[in-house]
């Protein structure tokens, strides 16, 4: 009898092991896939737990949803008295096209064959996102962040936004006049700065999001 309950314990234990091995807590769909490739601009410009800028996972989910609306209202939201051009350097109704315009999303580019592509740095990043969101017993905060920006980015291309835009009632920054919308974001650090038209957006007006410093445009252009 005794031998038998050690063979059930071993299977028992054996079972878990393997449905451990097997569980994804996070996902993302494929890089060629609009879907998957937008999420990977998301996860890459957010701060994970233990990065540079990281303050908490609804900051850095705050931060996704912030990016998605500057990608979107550059498409859909061009304020008067500038060109699409001139505030993201493409002529275009497809986000995808934004994110790969030259000199805008630093390791999103097209390659030789004209497809959506990324740097090996970002695939390295997410695959060791992915490694420790797929890790221990249960889901933690990087898979939480995974799955937000792949939901988010899912939910977009199907036709809507799960989040305001908190920037779209900005009318005044530092007493100056803007359009309101944040246009840019950059890596918050104090050197990093759009210049020409762009406004940074202080933290008194949560301007900082998940490592990002965002940026709106001046009412009347210079």
């Amino acid at each position: 009898m005794r031998a038998k309950n050690i063979q059930c314990v071993a299977v028992v234990l054996l079972l878990t092991m393997a449905i451990r091995a097997a569980a994804q807590f996070a996902t993302l769909e494929a890089p060629a896939a609009p879907a998957g490739y937008l999420a990977r601009l998301l996860v890459n410009e957010a701060a994970f737990p233990g990065e540079r800028g990281y303050v908490s996972e609804m900051d850095s989910k705050a931060a996704m949803l912030s990016i998605l609306w500057v990608l979107h209202s550059r498409v859909h939201h061009i304020p008067a008295g500038y060109s699409q051009k001139q505030i993201c350097a493409v002529n275009t109704d497809d986000v995808l096209a934004v994110i790969t315009a030259p000199n805008q999303c630093e390791g999103f580019f097209r390659n030789a064959a004209g497809q959506p592509d990324v740097e090996p740095r970002v695939t390295a990043r997410l695959e060791n996102l992915l490694r420790i969101a797929n890790s221990g017993e249960a889901p933690g905060r990087f898979a939480g962040l995974l799955n937000f920006a792949q939901g988010l980015a899912t939910a977009y291309l199907a036709g809507g936004i799960p989040g305001a835009d908190r920037y779209a009632g900005l009318t005044v920054v530092n007493r100056l006049a803007v359009t309101g919308r944040a246009y840019a974001w950059m890596t918050d650090q104090d050197f990093y700065d759009p210049g020409g038209n762009f406004v940074t957006i202080p933290d008194s007006l949560e301007g900082s999001l998940g490592g990002n410093r965002f940026f709106t445009l001046r009412k009347e252009p210079k």
